[in-house]
């Protein structure tokens, strides 16, 4: 009996640290940090036998293209979920509303083209930290997160990660719905500017990070957005390829002047002209680069803005003009034996009017009818005896077949009284 405790006891120390009995297929279990472990195991769908014990959940490299509601609807004690690396492509209505202890949510190196406006709703918002870095596929998705911001409820959020996505600009508002906002990560995407309102709400920030972008100055409405932002940030700059002609002197003398933290100031150079390559921005001034002009000149940010957003609206009509076009086509189909029915009558009544206009064009030119539509005039007499006879003569005339052959006899020949016809 000592010895079968002994051995009891021995199992269970060997199975703590993986939880042998409850860990999911392909996965690790770690019972004293309740963590699980799912690595490159080509998972198509999370597991639904994670212990219900679990706090962190790492499930990468594998082809999850799908997060639903149903998908941790079991784990309620979850702080932490990893998901990064999964070609997830969606992500459903209140994927993690069960999830009131969830603190940091993982997802970035995904394909995310559809985003729910609640897929990111939990009660209570306990979400502090947000990565989807280099996981938004396309404008599309940019502009589904903006509604899951906005719709989330994610007023507690810390800190947001959206680095390498290629994004060309941000619409305004677009972290206005989240105040608690502290560490914002905009590095490595495609930005030209920024525009009036684009940091609107972020009352908090304590961290921007704009590198690595295609910023070739601040003017305007970009210089006021960073000037709003108070002395509280740390402001990141550095890595773009500024410009250094006469638009980028208000930048100069901003970094010179303003009191805003810029935490890379001195690692912020020229790019081009080649005369100023490599020149640190705060050593410019208005002489030294005397209004440089470049060629071809730059063009307006907001025009290129604005032919972006243009060029979209017209894909997308283009796809629902196609759409409707295929619909239509389709509807043909299905009706093509109605359709030529249609054509068939249509033609064959088009036929039958044509034999009737044809019919009377050969009455209406037939040479035989110049003879009667002439009228017989004959020249008034004073009322005589033979007044009765002349007029039965008209009478008789008046009732002469079609194909009868009128002869006009001479005037000074003489025959009787009558009329004289032959018939052919």
């Amino acid at each position: 009996m000592h010895n079968l405790v002994i051995l009891v006891l021995f199992g269970a120390l060997l199975c703590a640290p993986h939880q042998c009995l409850e860990c999911p297929s392909g996965c690790q279990c770690f019972a004293g940090t309740r963590t699980v472990k799912c690595v490159s195991k080509d998972l198509r769908s999370i597991p639904q036998d994670i212990p219900g014990y679990t706090r962190n959940v790492i499930i990468t490299g594998h082809n999850i293209f799908r997060i639903g509601s149903e998908t941790f609807q079991e784990l309620k004690n979850v702080t932490t979920i990893i998901l990064s690396n999964n070609r997830i492509t969606e992500v459903a209505s209140h994927s993690f509303s069960t999830l009131s202890y969830l603190r940091s949510l993982d997802m970035s190196c995904n394909h995310l083209t559809l985003i729910h406006p609640e897929a990111l709703n939990i009660p209570g918002s306990p979400l502090k930290e947000l990565n989807l870095s280099r996981s938004l596929y396309n404008y599309t998705s940019l502009t589904d997160l903006t509604i899951a911001l906005r719709w989330g409820g994610l007023g507690g959020l810390l800190s947001l990660d959206l680095s390498g996505n290629r994004l060309v600009f941000l619409p305004p508002g677009m972290f206005s719905h989240l105040p608690s906002l502290q560490h914002l990560f905009l590095g490595n995407n495609s930005l030209a500017s920024v525009y009036n309102g684009t940091f609107f709400g972020l009352r908090r920030l304590e961290l921007l990070d704009l590198t690595r972008n295609s910023f070739r100055a601040f003017q305007g409405d970009a210089l006021g957005e960073l000037e709003r932002l108070g002395q509280a940030p740390r402001i990141l700059l550095s890595h773009n390829p500024y410009v250094c002609t006469c638009e980028i002197q208000d930048f100069a003398v901003w970094l010179k002047n303003s009191q805003a933290q810029v935490g890379d100031a001195e690692a912020l150079t020229c790019a081009s002209p080649w005369e100023f390559q490599d020149r640190p921005l705060r050593a410019l001034g208005v002489q030294v680069i005397g209004c440089h002009a470049t060629s071809p000149p730059l063009v307006g940010i907001r025009d290129e803005v604005g032919d972006l957003s243009l060029q979209t609206s017209y894909v997308l009509l283009g796809l629902v003009l196609g759409f409707v076009g295929m619909v239509f086509l389709f509807v043909l189909y299905l009706n093509r034996q109605g359709i030529k029915k249609w054509v068939v009558e249509t033609r064959d009544a088009c036929h039958e009017v044509l034999e009737g206009y044809h019919h009377r064009y050969e009455i209406d030119t037939d040479p035989r009818r110049e003879y009667l539509s002439k009228d017989v005039r004959v020249e008034e007499k004073p009322p005589t005896n033979g007044s009765f006879g002349q007029a039965h003569s008209d009478n008789r005339l008046s009732q002469l077949p079609t194909d009868t052959c009128l002869v006009q006899i001479p005037s000074d020949t003489q025959v009787k009284p009558g009329s004289i016809s032959v018939d052919l």
